[in-house]
């Protein structure tokens, strides 16, 4: 084998070793990948409602303004009250997405009892509809409530 030849198949050897050395590796199988693509983004709530005990409360959406933005392993929130400037709070953290099942953990909200807590969701996406709901427990800060939310994709 001519010198240039050699030379050639050890870069081409070099070039494939590397190429598979940069893989990501993920433990997530391609439906949840597809899945994360589709709930990255901001999304703006068109309906909430809470169920607790024998009551039902939907959220009065006329004078406020409750955003989500989700990025490939964080999300952050924020709800804007244009009546009250006071009326202004957000949060945010990580979460995990497998399949349907969508967990939020709290790292940041100035309500102390429910920082650090994981909330389990069950979502869907239909077009550009992100729905989600499920049961709100924290025994700490006595909440225990099923939600259901209602979003629309306002962008990327």
């Amino acid at each position: 084998m001519n010198p240039n030849m050699k030379r050639a198949m050890i870069l081409s050897l070099l070039t494939i070793m590397s190429g598979s050395c940069n893989k990501e590796k993920t433990n997530s199988s391609p439906n949840d990948t597809e899945s994360v693509n589709e709930l990255v983004g901001t999304w703006k709530m068109i309906y909430g409602e809470i169920r607790e005990n024998d009551s039902l409360q939907v959220k009065d959406l006329s004078e406020t303004d409750f955003v989500k933005i989700i990025n490939k392993g964080h999300f952050a929130f924020f709800n804007q009250d244009h009546s009250d400037s006071e009326g202004f709070y957000g949060g945010g953290g990580t979460y995990r997405l497998e399949g349907d099942q969508y967990t939020e953990t709290l790292s940041y909200t100035r309500v102390a009892a429910i920082r650090g807590h994981s909330f389990p969701f069950t979502i869907e996406i239909k077009g550009d509809t992100l729905i989600q709901y499920g049961l709100e427990e924290v025994k700490e800060a006595n909440i225990k409530r099923n939600i259901l939310e209602k979003y629309i994709r306002i962008g990327e």
